[in-house]
């Protein structure tokens, strides 16, 4: 079972830039994902990479954030780049599909004036 942790959430104005990082226990999925839910809305995709690095995204953040993700280190990226209002979620990783059973915290992304 592999543990995620992820971070990097924070405040920020919009047209700012975050970069999320998502930790794994151990090797982390073939195709690893981003994943967004907003209070009062379903979990949604945003982001997957392969573990080849072909990169897929979600119509509402195309062209503003790139994933990545470094296989020696377990460790995947999101960096997000002019933010908006409706960008503001709780932010988290997982495979794609989602293992049930790794769904971590989540770090919160606000986007606010």
């Amino acid at each position: 079972q592999v543990q995620l942790v992820e971070s990097g959430g924070g405040l920020v104005q919009p047209g700012g830039s975050l970069r999320l990082s998502c930790a794994a226990s151990g090797r982390i999925f073939s195709t690893m994902g981003w994943y967004r839910q907003a209070p009062g809305k379903s979990r949604e995709l945003v982001a997957e990479i392969t573990r080849g690095g072909t990169t897929n995204y979600a119509d509402s953040v195309k062209g503003r954030v790139t994933i990545s993700r470094d296989n020696a280190k377990n460790t995947v990226y999101l960096q997000m780049n002019s933010l908006k209002f409706e960008d503001t979620s709780v932010y988290f990783c997982n495979g794609v599909p989602a293992s049930r059973s790794s769904w971590g915290q989540g770090t919160q992304v606000t986007v606010s004036s």
